[in-house]
């Protein structure tokens, strides 16, 4: 079961924000972190088996203080119903075969020299 956590930290700069994000995308079960929230002071992240209390203890250790906001289940996107796939239809192609080179005759004229007479 995925699972969505909300966590708050007081981040005042990007490098804090960074380091926030790579916590959050260290822990085992992580399938995507994102900053949110109207401050982007809060991380969310999605996953599945994510131990939300170690979570939140690396991020208070290596960050600032930090306090979970929700636990929940990941909402499902919802799709709309598909119309089956209507086949498209083309013209047949044309294949064009180049056509053969017409054929190069050459003529040899040879004078006969052993006619003496000419």
């Amino acid at each position: 079961m995925k699972q969505r956590i909300v966590i708050e930290v007081s981040m005042a700069d990007l490098k804090s924000r960074s380091k926030a994000m790579k916590i959050a995308v260290g822990v085992a079960g992580v399938e995507s972190a994102a900053i949110t929230g109207p401050d982007k002071n809060q991380v969310e992240v999605v996953g599945d088996g994510i131990d939300v209390v170690v979570l939140t203890k690396l991020i208070r250790k290596k960050v600032a203080y930090a306090e979970v906001v929700s636990v929940g289940e990941a909402e499902k996107p919802h799709k709309a119903p598909e119309k089956p796939a209507e086949a498209a239809t083309s013209a047949p192609q044309q294949v064009f075969w180049p056509l053969a080179p017409a054929p190069i005759c050459y003529d040899y004229v040879r004078d006969d020299p052993s006619c003496s007479i000419m």
